[in-house]
């Protein structure tokens, strides 16, 4: 086979794979990612291994394909991705969101930066270690799922829970939201996620006595919601730091000499640029209120009213935001979980994260690199339910004027074709040296 480079080929992949329309509405009305998966295993069976598709619904397809490693009693390694991504609207953005035109050294559109880039990355990967003939020192699991953006039932979660035997031996994994540059202080700095809040989507259902709209009603349930809801909207959560939200405060501190201050945490929050909304959400729990319904006639008082909240939790706190948001709901109000995964929190230690750093300073010597805490989510939720320790570790080296944390689920998502060029010959220096 030619000689080809995973940095020759990885801008190329991401296009094609941005081009695959796989949104996921959440209500399984949206095109599945079954043709993604296809494109994913015939770029893998095309250098000589083989990738199994399986589906957990009809067109909610996940890919895995397992590279043996030299040391057969070493434990594997998860390199995941997801293949599906948010919706986009069209007439929001200033370019197709599955055009993949790449405009001022950019790929533009939707999955660009949440997950397209990092599935690009392995996928290039992986085919340069078939096509060089090289092993890794340990097996390595790559995996695509299906399904992330809305909590993995159709993806990573299934896959844990009905084919547990494609991850056997597995203690370890990587996948995104990590890896990515920030300059802090001046220096350029890799955030690498070893944490993640845990995730509570709640539905509030308030009860009442329904009536003419035009009668006095002190029972009515569309207020009782509206006082429910705007009480866990303005709840003031404390600021309480996790290990490892600590060690990347100490870490910025040492940065910039701007200490810590919990009753002015924008001093600290100040210096990370556009990187301070992701770490200011991991400063405290949160519960935003997100959809409202109730009623069906302007002249009706309905006898119940809807809302839904999305709480993320700090690690080892659901249980105790759950009792608060009831309380604050208040009677007549019913909360049930509609959606809830763990919280995640693993050491900044150890022989993986010395590689990643390693890796990284392969290509960026002398960057600094500091751990952190994801206010959202990922896969490595589900894979933890088999004992397998995440990290988010997607390397990119970043320019300083990019928003690139703004770029998650946002309009005129892009990645530098550069960057994922850095990303790529990072990644490969990880998974030959691990």
């Amino acid at each position: 086979m030619p000689d080809v480079l995973p940095e020759d080929e990885v801008v190329r992949i991401c296009q094609d794979l941005i081009r695959i329309d796989t949104s996921n509405y959440g209500d399984g009305s949206g095109p599945g990612e079954r043709a993604a998966a296809e494109y994913a295993a015939g770029l893998i069976e095309e250098v000589g291994l083989s990738a199994e598709i399986f589906e957990s619904a009809p067109g909610r397809a996940n890919v895995v394909t397992r590279m043996a490693g030299e040391d057969p009693a070493a434990s594997a390694l998860v390199v995941h991705g997801h293949l599906d991504v948010v919706p986009a609207l069209r007439d929001q953005w200033s370019v197709d969101p599955f055009g993949a035109e790449l405009k001022d050294g950019l790929i533009w559109g939707r999955g660009a930066v949440d997950m397209k880039d990092m599935d690009a990355m392995i996928l290039s990967v992986l085919r340069g270690f078939a096509r060089s003939g090289k092993k890794p020192k340990r097996d390595i699991i790559f995996a695509f799922f299906a399904d992330e953006e809305a909590g993995g039932e159709y993806g990573a979660r299934y896959a844990v829970d009905k084919r547990p035997e494609l991850f056997e031996g597995a203690t370890e994994a990587i996948s995104e939201v990590g890896g990515f540059s920030a300059t802090i202080g001046g220096q350029r700095t890799y955030l690498l996620q070893t944490a993640e809040k845990g995730i509570s989507w709640l539905r509030l259902v308030a009860h009442g006595r329904a009536g003419h709209g035009s009668q006095i009603n002190t029972d009515n349930a569309v207020t009782r919601l509206a006082a429910a809801v705007t009480r866990i909207g303005d709840y003031k959560w404390p600021i309480e730091l996790t290990p490892t939200t600590r060690q990347f405060l100490d870490g910025v501190t040492e940065l910039t000499g701007v200490e810590f201050d919990a009753d002015n945490p924008d001093l600290l929050l100040d210096q990370l640029g556009t990187v301070a909304r992701f770490v200011g959400a991991t400063l405290q729990n949160t519960t935003n209120p997100t959809l409202l319904k109730g009623g069906y006639k302007h002249n009706v008082i309905p006898e119940s009213a809807e809302a839904l909240i999305d709480c993320r939790t700090l690690p080892g706190q659901q249980d105790r935001v759950l009792e608060i948001v009831r309380d604050l709901a208040g009677a007549g109000v019913d909360v049930s979980y509609v959606h809830q995964d763990v919280s995640l929190e693993v050491p900044f230690a150890g022989n993986l994260v010395d590689s990643m750093i390693d890796a990284l300073h392969s290509e960026d010597p002398g960057a600094k690199v500091l751990p952190y805490t994801l206010s959202g989510g990922t896969d490595n939720k589900s894979l933890s339910r088999l004992g397998i320790t995440g990290y988010g570790f997607a390397p990119l080296m970043l320019p300083d004027d990019l928003d690139f944390t703004g770029m998650f689920h946002g309009v005129d998502e892009r990645v530098p074709a550069d960057s994922l060029k850095f990303g790529a010959r990072v990644l490969d220096t990880l998974l030959t040296n691990y």
